[in-house]
């Protein structure tokens, strides 16, 4: 709630500055700048929660044997989400670019306003209590409601909330990577906001903003750090092709996947239930490997720092840590059940 009284409180600024007939080419800028910080805010508040609330519940865990609390945390987590979605916010909070998509093409890019904060403190929850879902899609959902919600108070013409939904999207991707041109080509890509002069100036302006945020409060560190030791060589280029091939096939799947469980799921009636077989499943396989407890970011620098026994520490299949099929099968099945509780909670 105090998130939203100092939204509301600086909404009430600008439409002051508003009626005061501000130019409005400098009214956009000035916006997608307030836009850009409140995204960045919103991704520096989900990643020290998710973050605190990992401390607190693992930080005592033996790393080397075993922890039932495996099995319990990821399931506590979801059925919290679940109590706060169903009975606090009463109101579908998943599939966050989805939502965007919906709002720009079928509802004039109107997004309520309870996604300003919703999605933060469902994700929150469910990742920090084990949940191997991203940060990602919360928060591009988070920016894209604070840039539709400041748009509607202003009462802003369609083209210009439309602008500013891009606008917290870019400041939110580029606060939670910390990376400025990657929050834009999202925007740019997944949103498809139109490249003009117009648009590409307050975008930017979010993105940087955004990420400045970022790094004023979380540090220069990036997400995903590494050492490129071996040069490039361009004998490797079928290798990369080959690659982009298969990561546009485990895309497919995903999707496919993604909504073939859904279709099931939806047939089932009692969402506790669904709560059980989609948090029991994630639980059972963060025991069987416990890297899967989480976001998964320290996975991912370590398979990039070339140490992936990492990802078999504490788990039934340590001896195959050296195997890169294996190393493969259990990537694909990371991905695979992350699906169940993505559709159990949203």
């Amino acid at each position: 709630m105090d998130f939203r009284n100092f939204l509301n409180k600086w909404l009430r600024s600008l439409f002051v500055w508003k009626s005061f007939n501000v130019p409005p080419k400098n009214l956009i800028f000035i916006i997608s700048i307030l836009v850009g910080i409140l995204s960045g805010l919103a991704a520096v508040i989900l990643k020290n929660t998710i973050h605190y609330i990992h401390l607190l519940l693992i930080g005592n865990f033996d790393l080397a044997g075993w922890n039932i609390l495996y099995l319990i945390y990821p399931m506590l987590g979801t059925l919290i989400t679940l109590l706060f979605v169903r009975y606090i916010v009463k109101d579908d909070i998943g599939h966050g670019v989805t939502k965007i998509l919906q709002s720009i093409s079928k509802k004039e890019g109107y997004l309520r306003p309870h996604n300003t904060y919703s999605s933060i403190v469902g994700s929150s929850f469910t990742i920090g209590f084990g949940g191997s879902v991203g940060a990602e899609a919360p928060i591009v959902l988070t920016g894209a409601s604070i840039g539709s919600t400041i748009g509607y108070f202003l009462k802003l013409n369609y083209k210009t909330v439309i602008l500013l939904i891009g606008c917290g999207t870019a400041g939110a991707i580029a606060g939670i990577f910390k990376a400025p041109m990657a929050g834009l080509m999202f925007t740019l890509e997944v949103l498809m906001i139109d490249l003009t002069v117009v648009s590409i100036v307050p975008l930017l302006l979010s993105a940087v903003s955004g990420a400045t945020v970022a790094f004023f409060f979380l540090g220069k560190n990036c997400e995903f750090s590494f050492m490129l030791e071996a040069p490039f060589e361009l004998g490797y280029l079928p290798y990369y092709v080959l690659l982009g091939v298969v990561g546009g096939l485990v895309s497919l799947y995903m999707t496919k996947g993604t909504l073939f469980l859904e279709n099931k799921f939806d047939k089932i009636k009692n969402v506790y239930l669904k709560w059980i077989i989609g948090g029991l499943t994630l639980s059972l396989l963060i025991f069987i490997f416990p890297p899967l407890y989480g976001e998964g970011y320290d996975t991912i620098t370590a398979l990039l720092s070339g140490n992936s026994s990492v990802i078999f520490e504490n788990s039934f299949f340590y001896l195959f840590r050296d195997n890169s099929v294996v190393i493969l099968l259990f990537l694909g099945y990371r991905s695979r059940f992350q699906i169940p509780l993505l559709c159990l909670i949203y």
